[in-house]
């Protein structure tokens, strides 16, 4: 089957899923990474610190070990490639939030219903040689350590440049950029025709950090933990250690090691990176605010030395598009702060909308990227809100006792009303629906769920049957749910 040929700029995660999913259905694809190939010079990553504007680090990266949090949006996307299972087998489930107080005490608060509704740990670099090979496989052609200088889309023409600065031309074909934040296609096409960009730095940053193995650590360091299995901390939870307006968390990587993120305020007054010049005030900081933690990581003065402060920002656009010509998808779009662990499972799906568009209507290109603005850009901002909300979620209000009643009565309402209440997280982790759909209905839910606790004094108090019948009666069921 003949088709208009595809390039794509980036051959990162969300690059390569496409450029696989296209491949399959007949398209000639040529990815362009300004990289070199992970796969015979190691995976190098995406620098956040020094990528703008917008990040995706710590749920999605880490220091030593870059692991991402994989959900069932992304797993729906490899499943259609037929790499899901292929994906798992390298990967960590993370049953729920492992939640570790000021006293040492820690507790699980479960994601899901069951074992059926988990996130995973995977490492970043695997995962992109995997789709690498895929999309080799399908037919894709990738060039490696090529960087996208300038295009010329009247003429559709592209400059490249290779590792010592010899530039060519090429010429543009139907141009895609997955290229990640920092997207310079976006940055070409906003030259040409404004886009609209704006961005919003959040104003707090993070650095990365590694507990590794419990193998080399001590044994008396190991008591103080439940870690098993070679890890030192339970290895199938996402740890957080919240602190109000600031957080550490750390996620399993499959070599038995954590990555772990402290997220601070960028500036003003203590605590905030400002106010730890080096590794020996952090030092002291950990042992006051994070207890037991910093004993875990041998190498934290050297890691908090070497490893740059990053930034985080939400990326929003008018445009995705210029009218049939270029394309943003993924980050390049929409790039979000991390704390729902959604960046990537938001990009994958954004290459099966695009590649059933395409291939549905492979010559109407205009009409294809304005059909894939309009269903992805209102669940797009969707999530950049609900990833900003867990944020303060995570690092405040999971230890908030109205927030654990709230969670409380929303677990017993799920139970008694399954086709009425399903939890918000649980609508953007375990299911199909769309974000939009999951930020209203949250908001909804939600509204009623404090209506009941005011009127009451505890969840013990309250008449189950009657919120129940509330409600029934104040929304409409639930879609039919995806799972799987």
């Amino acid at each position: 089957m003949a088709q208009h040929p595809i390039t794509l700029i980036g051959g990162g995660l969300v690059g390569a899923l496409l450029a696989q999913q296209l491949a399959q259905r007949g398209f000639a694809v040529d990815v362009f990474e300004k990289r070199p190939d992970p796969r015979h010079a190691g995976f190098l990553g995406r620098s956040s610190a020094s990528c703008a504007p917008g990040t995706r680090p710590s749920m999605d990266s880490g220091s030593r070990s870059i692991n991402l949090a994989l959900a069932e949006r992304g797993l729906h996307a490899l499943r259609s490639t037929g790499l899901a299972d292929a994906v798992l087998q390298r990967a960590v489930m993370m049953r729920g939030r492992m939640v570790h107080d000021r006293d040492g005490q820690h507790g699980l608060q479960p994601y899901g219903i069951d074992d059926s509704e988990v996130i995973w740990s995977v490492s970043r670099g695997a995962l992109n040689m995997l789709l690498l090979d895929a999309a080799e496989a399908a037919g894709a052609r990738f060039h490696f350590g090529q960087a996208l200088t300038t295009v010329d889309f009247d003429r559709q023409r592209l400059r490249l440049a290779d590792a010592d600065g010899v530039e060519r031309d090429l010429p543009a074909g139907l141009l895609i950029g997955a290229d990640g934040a920092g997207s310079a296609l976006r940055a070409a096409m906003n030259a040409h025709t404004p886009l609209g960009e704006r961005v919003e730095p959040l104003g707090h940053g993070y650095k990365e950090l590694e507990i590794p193995p419990a193998s080399e650590l001590p044994a008396a360091v190991l008591q103080a933990n439940d870690g098993r299995d070679g890890f030192a901390l339970e290895p199938n939870a996402l740890h957080i250690w919240p602190r109000g307006s600031y957080m550490c968390i750390a996620l399993p990587n499959t070599e038995r090691s954590f990555t772990v993120t402290l997220f601070l305020p960028g500036k003003g007054r203590a605590p905030s990176f400002a106010t730890l010049p080096d590794a020996a005030a952090a030092a002291t900081f950990f042992t006051e605010q994070f207890p037991g933690l910093l004993p875990l990581m041998p190498r934290f003065a050297e890691d908090f030395e070497h490893n740059p402060v990053g930034t985080l920002s939400t990326l929003y656009l008018q445009r995705w598009h210029l009218d049939g010509r270029a394309l943003l998808i993924g980050d390049a779009a929409h790039a979000i702060v991390p704390f729902h662990g959604q960046g990537m499972n938001c990009g994958f799906e954004d290459t099966v909308v695009l590649a059933n568009l395409l291939a549905a209507s492979p010559d109407d290109h205009a009409g294809v990227f304005a059909e894939f603005q309009r269903q992805r850009q209102p669940n797009a901002d969707a999530i950049a809100h609900m990833a900003l909300e867990n944020y303060i979620e995570m690092r405040d209000s999971v230890a908030d006792p109205h927030y654990l009643a709230k969670r409380e009565l929303g677990a017993l309402l799920a139970a008694r009303i399954p086709t009425h209440y399903m939890a918000r997280y649980r609508m953007v982790t375990f299911t199909h629906l769309p974000y939009r759909y999951a930020l209203e209905r949250g908001r909804a839910q939600d509204e009623l769920l404090e209506q009941l606790l005011h009127e009451n004094a505890s969840v013990a108090a309250i008449d189950l049957d009657a919120a129940a019948q509330r409600f029934r009666s104040s929304l409409a069921p639930l879609p039919e749910l995806r799972h799987g």
